[in-house]
């Protein structure tokens, strides 16, 4: 079995890691672009012509499903990448958590870019299932691009920032972004206030790769002991995986595991 993920970066590593819990049998192809990073300010068109490529470096390698393994390129992209790819390869989008944060109770704050918060998309999401929520939507300026770059002060800086503009009585936060679960525990700290009952942080990672494995059929087990093969791409080329993706866990125990990595 062989699942493909893509993204504008590393943030596609939390779902890759995600497959590979579920399916540890599961060769995995990670296509990105980080050079055309962010892709937050792009007009959605031209994020599309950049998601359709780095989506076909990797359909060219005929796996089982693709998981768009980014907030943005799904919202703006996705009708595209489906059109272009379904039916012959299953395209999964990923989907802010807000529906679980919100059945939780309590305020909820949604942290995203600049480009996903406040579109019609997020607040579509909010309106069918967190109407009856108190919902604060806060863009968090530059932290998926410190996150890629693994540029700690950088990271601490977005972080504290949001951080500020986040109300203290907030007691779940949706990271709406696949870049912010790299450093889910930073924002866990940076949010948390003393006192309060533990902070609930809602990521997509988990339950995109489950999505991909029913959407072709597969269930959770490894069907063999084979080393797993890892394929990357940077800009349609093979390529090692980034030095920032080894500063996360995620990005070193995929590493560790595969058999077969290039």
């Amino acid at each position: 079995m062989k699942i493909a993920l893509m993204d504008s970066g590393i943030g596609l590593l939390p779902a890759a890691a995600a497959v590979r819990r579920l399916r540890p049998d599961a060769d995995l192809v990670l296509s990105s672009d980080p050079d055309s990073m962010p892709w937050g300010p792009r007009t959605p068109e031209d994020l599309t012509v950049h998601a359709l490529a780095v989506a076909e470096a990797a359909a060219a390698y005929r796996p089982d499903a693709l998981i768009v393994a980014c907030n943005t390129a799904s919202v703006h992209a996705l009708p595209a990448l489906r059109a272009r790819l379904e039916p012959g390869l299953p395209v999964i989008g990923t989907v802010p958590a807000i529906k679980p944060a919100a059945a939780g109770g309590g305020p909820v704050a949604i942290w995203a870019t600049p480009a996903t918060t406040g579109s019609p998309y997020q607040r579509g999401l909010i309106q069918e299932f967190a109407s009856s929520a108190h919902v604060t939507e806060v863009a968090c300026h530059g932290l998926a691009e410190a996150v890629q770059h693994a540029d700690e002060r950088a990271v601490d800086a977005a972080i504290a920032a949001a951080a500020a503009r986040t109300p203290a009585d907030v007691r779940a936060v949706v990271l709406g972004c696949t870049h912010y679960e790299l450093v889910a525990e930073r924002i866990r700290a940076a949010v948390q206030r003393p006192g309060l009952p533990p902070l609930v942080l809602h990521g997509s990672a988990g339950a995109v790769a489950a999505q991909a494995l029913r959407r072709i059929g597969a269930r959770p087990g490894a069907d063999t002991d084979a080393a797993p093969g890892l394929t990357v791409l940077l800009g349609g080329r093979e390529a090692e995986l980034p030095s920032s993706a080894l500063a996360y866990e995620e990005g070193r125990s995929l590493r560790a595991v595969s058999g077969s990595a290039r």
